[in-house]
């Protein structure tokens, strides 16, 4: 008898321990959600490099309501269908807040599920208008939209490249034909006429062709949606094939790795970005802690993401409660101080105020801002 009640007290102490290793465990998991292979892991190293800083420093400073905050990392390789097995993966593993996706195509599917789940998702990098347009009370993001950064580019041309004859190519997929057909319609709105508008496929190493197209057109401007592996190829066989015209391109373009396959012929591409937030002095302790982890905090989607996350910790305080529907209220409804600006929503889930930037690539030299002030 008395060996049974050892044996008892001996559990209900093991249990005690168990359940008070438990509780002192208890994190608030972040997944951040995006390629870490695939055509533009760049982009989504930007987005780790970012969420996984403040994270960190979120967690120095004794983390949200007490509770640590633990990133969990998914790679949608920014394919549509590997986010949708993403998206379900994040589900099961009990996660309720997604830093992600990257890419517009990957988004859309993924915030469908996350949306049904009770998972509040913020992309710190998708800009197509049709994620936010759907009603989704749970999606954010800490972007601008091509319908904002699409009329930047065009007014920008209209205004101070003043092209004769203008070429407007995409990738014929949702982010890039998007913010290519929001320039070709602003062009047109400031009189000016798209002589050629035309779709490349992605992964495509040749583009002699229409390259031919845009001379026997004697275009004298390109401006081109999509990512950086398909236009540094076109901006080295432009310039090989004699084409004499000046390029431009959004986000999904602005990153070192276009210079390494253009070349010299990357020069003088000009390319909307968000502002350079590393260069803030109210971020350099941010930005000196990524350069002190030997990584470059310059990429566009550095301080987006580092906001992403942010933004979730401010909610969850707002609310009072991890309860994600009481967190997109708050958000809804706040006002939150990130090292991107004060961050306000509208009903959509949108920034109320986010400036796209025009910058002037150069090779092998920083980038210059040619915005007007």
């Amino acid at each position: 008898m008395a060996k049974k009640q050892i044996t008892k007290l001996f559990a209900a102490m093991v249990l005690a321990g168990v359940a008070s290793h438990s509780f002192a465990a208890d994190t608030i998991k972040i997944g951040i959600a995006g390629p870490k292979t695939g055509p533009v892991t760049q982009y989504g190293d930007m987005q780790f490099m970012g969420a996984k800083q403040a994270i960190k420093d979120i967690n120095a400073k004794g983390g949200v309501d007490g509770k640590m905050l633990e990133a969990k990392e998914y790679d949608d390789a920014c394919d549509p269908k590997q986010a949708v097995a993403v998206a379900n993966k994040v589900v099961n593993d009990g996660v309720k807040f997604v830093v992600g996706h990257l890419c517009s195509s990957s988004t859309q599917p993924a915030s469908d599920i996350y949306e049904d789940e009770g998972v509040i998702m913020i992309t710190p990098a998708a800009t197509s208008p049709e994620i936010t347009s759907r009603g989704c009370k749970l999606v954010f993001r800490t972007i601008g939209l091509d319908s904002a950064q699409g009329p930047a580019a065009g007014n920008y041309i209209a205004k101070f490249v003043k092209p004769k004859v203008v070429a407007v190519l995409h990738d014929k997929q949702q982010y890039g034909e998007g913010i290519a057909t929001a320039v070709k319609q602003t062009l047109e709105k400031d009189g000016i006429k798209v002589a050629v508008f035309e779709g490349i496929n992605a992964g495509d190493k040749d583009f002699a062709s229409v390259i031919q197209k845009l001379k026997q057109a004697n275009v004298d401007f390109v401006y081109y949606g999509g990512y950086h592996p398909e236009l540094g190829l076109i901006l080295r066989q432009a310039k090989e094939k004699g084409l004499n015209a000046k390029f431009m391109g959004p986000e999904g373009v602005g990153n070192d790795s276009i210079s390494q396959i253009a070349q010299d012929a990357s020069e003088g591409l000009l390319v909307t970005l968000p502002k350079s937030f590393d260069t803030d002095p109210e971020n350099k302790a941010i930005a000196d802690a990524i350069k002190a982890d030997g990584k470059d905090p310059s990429g566009p989607f550095v301080f987006p993401a580092y906001s992403a996350v942010e933004l979730i910790a401010q909610g969850i305080t707002a609310a009072k409660s991890e309860d994600t529907a009481k967190v997109a209220e708050a958000i809804h409804a706040g006002t939150f101080k990130t090292p991107t600006g004060d961050l306000s929503y509208d009903a959509k889930g949108d920034l109320k105020d986010f400036k796209f930037v025009v910058y002037e690539w150069h090779f092998g030299k920083p980038k210059t801002e040619v915005s007007p002030q």
